[in-house]
This record gives structure tokens, sequence and C-alpha cells, in this order.
């Protein structure tokens, strides 16, 4: 049996992309773990807009600087990763009553798989309730403004696969 650290977080998710919301969530976590793994998970039954290796890339950028945020990719089951790691739990973020029912489910298959693992549930914060990934791309595809709404290295991101994405339906030259 692995030596978990409880004082060690992960925090998994797709990260389709990385939003202020994830962004306040992995902060906030920061006051009651030292440290927390950002894990950008590679499998998932969504369909992304950015390749796991960019989601990655656009989350180190987002956290470089910060030493308390480990991140890094992951493939396969959650708890495999969380047990190798040495986590001591497992940090989620809620932003309505509807988010309640699927983390909760997923907290208990969790839970049976590894009882020595936590899993912690922070409220978002109310700036962000409203916020999320796909909100974002659907603002950013139809041409919107989502600055504040993203780190800088995102929003980068976002413009650069948005504008070759709409040069492409419009037949336009890529530039």
């Amino acid at each position: 049996m692995a030596e978990y650290n409880p004082r060690l977080a992960v925090y998994p998710g797709t990260f389709d992309p990385l939003t202020r919301g994830h962004m306040s969530l992995i902060f906030r976590g920061l006051r009651l773990f030292d440290n927390v793994i950002f894990a950008v998970a590679d499998s998932t039954p969504k369909h992304t807009c950015f390749s796991w290796e960019e989601r990655v890339e656009m989350a180190r950028a987002t956290f470089a600087g910060e030493p308390r945020i480990i991140v890094e990719g992951f493939h396969g089951l959650l708890m495999d990763y969380v047990e190798h790691r040495g986590a001591g739990a497992i940090l989620r973020g809620l932003r309505a009553v509807s988010d309640f029912e699927y983390e909760f489910q997923m907290a208990l298959m969790n839970r049976r798989l590894s009882r020595e693992v936590q899993t912690v549930f922070l409220m978002t914060d109310y700036n962000w309730m409203y916020l999320s990934s796909t909100i974002v791309k659907e603002v950013a595809l139809n041409g919107g403004n989502v600055k504040g709404l993203v780190s800088e290295p995102v929003l980068s991101k976002l413009t650069e696969k948005y504008r070759f994405m709409l040069n492409e339906e419009k037949g336009e030259p890529h530039s």
C-alpha cells in the first residue's frame, strides 16, 4: 500500500480550456493543502477543442511561477494516478446543485477504490458560478470577448485556435 500525503491534493479535470473558475478553486485549495497537483486528464468522454498536450501546456504557462501548483497530465483511472502520486485528497469544485449528483457519485466510487483518499468539495466563488469551459468555448467560437475569463496564455491559444477555425469555415487562406 502506498504512503499517502494528507497535505497533497489532486485537482483533476479535462480543463478544455482552463478558466478563472478553475484558477480560483486551485488557489483556494492551496489554503487547505501544501501542494495541489493540477492533473489534466487525457481520456475523456467529452469532445475536446484542445489536445491533451495543449491543455497541459496552457496550464503550465498559467501556473508558471507557482511552486505549490504542480501541473501534470495523466492517463487512465484517476485513482491509479492519485495512488501513484501519493496524494491524500482529490479536490473538486461545485458550481450548482446540478453538479452535486455527478460529483457525489464519482466521490463514492473513488472512495470504494481507495478508502485512504478523501474527496474535498469547494463551492465555486460566486464571481465564477456562471462560468464553464463550454461557455467560454461557445463565446470564443462566435467571436465574443472572453478576456478576464481565462488566463493570458489560454486567451492567446483560444484566439489562435478559433481564428484558424473561423478562417477554415469561410474558406479563407491561413494567416
